[in-house]
């Protein structure tokens, strides 16, 4: 068996789609289907069942993959070895906006300017979709911003609590208030990121379950990103609950002022990996320095 083609298979699977598998390959998909019927004929058996314009893996297809999968990251460790000693590959990580832009730059800048020949690629996605994509062997590591700790099939290092803080503009009609209960936020306009965002979610939950009259769920306006977020509380469009390290400037400068409301959640920021994957040495040391930097 040949790396290359159990290289397309695992592509192939991890897409369940020819056509998909061969873009993100830069192959012509033609090449991509020769490849999988290579290594068919190569095994004596077929890997994918083809449903009209779908497919699927068979038993025995999936029952290679975990093989395939332990094989590329074999071959890549010996890459790693053999390249004079110096730390070398592609680390594809997943990772969400507050983190990339708020935690991540010491991180990354450590690893661009010591290590030039290990090649970071950041994938922007929220909890869920970065746990399932290290599940399929999508990424090679994620960062999460969760209340929970396990997470079924991986591995997860906990790197630090992760304060929040309930912002509004400054002349607000809470803004004069020490201490807020959930139910005193009844009415009030809401600005968050969209669902799927471990803090929105909860605090979604929590107002919900404060007891307050009205719609089961409340509302929200919702941005794409936190600086969108943060332009709109100060404009008076509704509060927000975010990162505390991605309003400290806003809240420095009074463009901004934290309500008296404690979340009744603490969320973490964690490192995972897929549980029972061996961790290349260019991908073991970004996870030591990540370990380095949290500690500091």
């Amino acid at each position: 068996m040949e790396l290359r083609l159990l290289a397309t298979f695992e592509k192939v699977a991890e897409v369940l789609s020819f056509t998909r598998a061969a873009a993100e390959l830069g192959y012509a998909q033609s090449s991509v289907t020769s490849q999988v019927k290579a290594l068919e004929t190569a095994l004596g058996t077929e890997l994918f069942e083809r449903l009209g314009g779908r497919i699927r893996l068979t038993g025995a297809g999936e029952r290679l993959l975990p093989y395939a999968r332990r094989m590329a990251e074999l071959a890549e460790e010996a890459r790693a070895a053999v390249a004079a000693g110096e730390a070398a590959g592609t680390i594809t990580i997943g990772t969400m906006e507050s983190l990339t832009t708020y935690r991540l730059p010491p991180l990354l800048e450590y690893v661009h300017h010591r290590h030039p020949a290990v090649r970071l690629s950041l994938r922007p996605t929220l909890g869920d979709a970065t746990r399932q994509a290290l599940r399929r062997g999508t990424y090679d590591l994620g960062f999460l911003m969760e209340a929970e700790t396990e997470h079924e099939g991986l591995e997860a290092e906990v790197l630090a609590p992760e304060p929040l803080v309930l912002v509004a503009a400054p002349g607000h009609a809470l803004a004069g208030r020490t201490k807020l209960a959930s139910a005193d936020l009844a009415g009030t306009a809401l600005v968050g990121t969209e669902p799927g965002c471990a803090y929105r979610d909860l605090f979604e939950a929590e107002l919900a379950g404060a007891g307050a009259p009205g719609p089961s769920r409340p509302e929200f306006l919702e941005f794409g990103t936190i600086e969108a977020s943060k332009r709109a509380v100060a404009s008076g469009l509704g509060i927000a609950l975010l990162p505390r390290i991605t309003v400290q400037e806003e809240l420095a400068s009074g463009a901004l002022v934290a309500l008296g409301w404690e979340p009744p959640f603490t969320l973490f920021t964690q490192l995972a990996w897929r549980r029972g994957k061996r961790l290349p040495a260019h991908v073991r040391l970004f996870v030591e320095q990540a370990r380095r930097l949290a500690r500091e």
